[in-house]
This record gives structure tokens, sequence and C-alpha cells, in this order.
């Protein structure tokens, strides 16, 4: 960005290519789209380790989540913002008060009636944790009559069961990370969840075991509230660039992140 003075800029607003002005500064139009306020306020989800967590010795958010928000501002040549939630649902709520331009969230139906999704980057599996002495075994067992699902209030797999689940109950956590510690605090029968959330669980906890399998396949994908076509085209195509350059492989390598794939590019 630079300073513009007054005669370029009365000609900038002319000819439209000037979209946000903030303390003398001209920022393109698509951040107009992206970030309104002259600030990209980025909505952070801690619920899924995946895509971001904070440093227990200093407090900072990082992971690919994170990693994606700094490029995408440093791109638009505007500050950056991260507005930090515990879980999914709660970044949901954030978009009715209007608290973030951009998120990182699954893809989702129910969301799509007030969120604009880009393709997914990240595709990550949901699974199920149960008690090392469950009679449950396959995945295929846990939707019966008695048995209680715990789920992050809010999140893609709460979200999804919802539709699918016959039989079984579900019980819903406050965030997503809290699934496994509700199961064995209210002696429920099954957790469900991230698969790597899971796995941490069940090595911290003795006693328990994950089903083989996935209940499901979660598309993480980046958003924007519904209303902007060139906003989110924009992110789509950063998106994209984003996967084909190989900027998130080497974000999730860098925070040691395992078991989530690149979602493949969008055909052309």
């Amino acid at each position: 960005m630079r300073n513009i003075n007054l005669p370029w800029l009365t000609a900038l607003l002319a000819l439209g290519t000037c979209g946000i002005i903030q303390e003398g500064v001209c920022a393109s139009p698509v951040a107009q789209h992206l970030a309104p306020s002259g600030k990209l306020r980025a909505a952070i989800n801690l619920g899924n380790p995946i895509l971001a967590t904070r440093d227990a010795a200093t407090g900072e958010v990082r992971g690919v989540s994170v990693d994606l928000a700094h490029e995408l501002a440093k791109r638009l040549d505007i500050p950056l913002e991260m507005v930090v939630y515990s879980a999914a649902g709660k970044v949901v709520e954030g978009l009715k008060s209007k608290e973030w331009d951009v998120a990182f969230v699954a893809i989702d139906p129910a969301r799509a009636v007030d969120i604009a999704y880009t393709a997914p980057y990240l595709v990550i599996e949901g699974a199920y944790l149960v008690r090392q002495d469950s009679p449950i075994n396959t995945n295929a067992e846990v939707d019966r009559d008695g048995v209680r699902v715990v789920v992050g209030k809010g999140s893609a797999y709460d979200l999804y069961l919802a539709r699918e689940i016959k039989k079984a109950q579900l019980v819903r956590a406050p965030t997503s990370p809290a699934v496994t510690d509700t199961m064995i605090a209210q002696g429920l029968e099954v957790a469900a969840g991230v698969r790597q959330q899971l796995e941490a669980d069940a090595k911290r906890i003795p006693g328990l075991r994950l089903l083989d399998g996935r209940f499901m396949v979660i598309n993480q994908a980046m958003a924007m509230p519904k209303g902007s076509d060139p906003g989110i085209r924009y992110l789509t195509d950063f998106v994209e660039e984003m996967k084909a350059s190989g900027f998130i492989a080497k974000s999730l390598l860098r925070h040691g992140i395992e078991g989530a794939s690149i979602a493949a590019q969008l055909a052309h």
C-alpha cells in the first residue's frame, strides 16, 4: 500500500479502483468485498486441532488456518485481526453478529444458508471412540437404541449425525475437544469427532479404543458471509493457489499435523 495525494485519490475513486480509505491509504476493490472495515477479521476455530491450536508456552494461536489468514491479509495488503473461537458452532454464531469476514469451517448444507464456501482445502475423517470393553465394534453398530453419542455442539459431526442417526441419542458437549471427557464423566457410550483428537484422547485416558474406519469425511473450506460474488471468487482462487503451490502441505508439515490430506484441485 502507499499514501495517495488528493488529486490522485479523486481520480482513483472516479475510476472505481479504490475500495477502502483508511488513514489516507487506498486498498484494492477486492479488499472492500472481503474486509469492508479495512482490516481482515479471520475466524480461527480452536475446536479442531488440525486447523489451529494455542501454543502452551506463548499463548499464540498457530496452525494451517492461521497461516492461511496471514497469507490472505498479506496479499490484500491490509491488517489481520484473528477472532478466536473455541468451537465451530461459535464461529457460526459469530456470523450473526458480524464478528468476522472470513472463516475456516467444514462444508455443511445447514450452514450454506448464510455462508459461501470455497472448494475444500483439507479432507479429514470423523471417527468414533468407545471404551475398551464396549460391545460396539463397528461404525454401523453405533446407531442403535440405548447408545448415546457425544458430539461437539454445532460441529460438522453434530450437523451430520443429527441428519443421519436414527436410533442412537446425541449428547452435545460444549466443544469438540471436550467430547471424550464428557463421555467419561457422564458414563456415555460413544464419542464422535476428529480422528486425530480422539487418538490423542485414547493415549491420554486408559481403557479407550477407536473404531476402525470413518463415519464421515469432513471437507474443510474457507468461507465468508453470503452476498459478495467477487469476494468468494477471490477466496476460491486463493485456496486453489494455496493447494497447488504446496503452501498448505508445508504448513501442515511445519505444525506437525498428520492424518489430514490436501483436497483435490478444482477441475478447469
